[in-house]
């Protein structure tokens, strides 16, 4: 009975209550057998992004199919998370709107490579025509589900080839009691390295929430946990006319936590009142 509702997301685009989305365990298998264009006309249809990803697993009479499978659920703290982010970057960058130096944000750009299509949660890039879509997107990326499927497609996907430069993991945990998470931690990698296994090891990782995972409170003011985006990484391989805005930006680009903390905090505020 789980599955008749649950398969309701992929047919309709209806996160149906019956479903029990919260009970599933991840990675879930959506949809099987499954042509890339279907997935893509759904997500779009459906305005899915980040929930979902197509892996390819075998080709039939020339026709590539694979497995629709839902690795993270859409939670209000995760929107507020992803909200918090974009709104750093936006108030860091604003004194460069309307200029050729312009970083733009992509939101949830789709990429595709050859047997996977996966979309980060948001993306930031300045104007550049290195990296064309479908096949990939210049940016930062965030996402909460599992660590070792997050952190094994930053390494083996998003940091390889053009797709990103800088891939932020945010990590999110849950109990039973409240949707208000108390833990959660962050990781950030960049491509900028000297070697495979400095691009593959996080440049910075923290926890940012009000408990450990030992429960104990965590008590940290701002600055303390901040991920940093040198200009060099936001703007690498741009080509002339562009400039790296060097007077005008603040260097590095700094994304606080602490305020990442207080939006999904305050979002939940009204479970308190």
């Amino acid at each position: 009975m789980l599955k008749k509702y649950r398969d309701l997301w992929w047919c309709q685009g209806n996160l149906h209550p019956m479903a029990e989305w919260e009970k599933a365990k991840l990675p879930y298998v959506l949809a099987e057998n499954v042509t890339i264009d279907k997935y893509e006309e759904r997500t779009d249809r459906f305005n899915v992004r980040g929930s979902w990803e197509w892996s390819a697993k075998l080709e039939k009479n020339g026709i590539i199919l694979g497995d629709v499978t839902v690795y993270e659920l859409p939670t209000q703290a995760h929107e507020a998370c992803i909200g918090e982010i974009t709104s750093l970057m936006i108030e860091q960058c604003r004194s460069v709107n309307r200029t050729d130096a312009k970083i733009y944000l992509l939101g949830a750009t789709r990429t595709r490579a050859k047997d996977f299509c996966k979309e980060p949660d948001g993306t930031f890039r300045p104007k550049k025509s290195a990296v064309d879509l479908p096949n990939g997107s210049d940016g930062l990326v965030a996402s909460s589900e599992s660590v070792s499927h997050a952190k094994d497609k930053a390494r083996n996907y998003w940091l390889h080839g053009n797709r990103v430069h800088d891939v932020i993991i945010v990590k999110l945990y849950y109990d039973s009691k409240t949707p208000v998470p108390s833990r959660m931690k962050a990781w950030h990698y960049c491509v900028s390295g000297t070697s495979v296994q400095q691009k593959l090891k996080p440049k910075n990782k923290f926890e940012f929430g009000t408990h450990d995972a030992n429960g104990d409170p965590l008590n940290y003011e701002e600055g303390t946990c901040v991920i940093k985006i040198p200009l060099d990484c936001l703007y690498h391989d741009v080509k002339p006319p562009i400039q790296v805005p060097r007077n005008t930006l603040p260097d590095p680009i700094i994304l606080d936590f602490f305020y990442v903390r207080e939006a999904i905090l305050d979002s939940f505020s009204h479970i308190n009142e």
